[in-house]
């Protein structure tokens, strides 16, 4: 799932990750590092959205939004499910 994120005028495609824990929903912008939760998939989306948001208001008062420029505008991403091996 990739939500928009609006800012000012811009529109950012950000990657969400979504998986289920006891308490609920946890879904993690993985470009951001910003994580919310919920009772259900689209709760959790829907709070990461707003977490997302409030991040990039702290960034935008912090003068730090130039730095996430990178992070933000790159045109490659690749999402992909990676498995190990660990000794229990």
């Amino acid at each position: 799932m990739l939500p928009k994120v609006m800012i000012g005028m811009l529109t950012y495609k950000l990657t969400a990750t979504i998986w289920r824990e006891p308490e609920g929903y946890v879904a993690k912008c993985s470009e951001l590092g910003v994580a919310s939760a919920g009772d259900s998939p689209s709760d959790a989306l829907a709070n990461l959205k707003e977490a997302t948001e409030l991040y990039f208001e702290n960034a935008k008062a912090l003068g730090m939004l130039d730095d996430l420029e990178d992070v933000l505008t790159g045109e490659e991403r690749f999402t992909s499910v990676l498995e190990v091996q660990a000794t229990p």
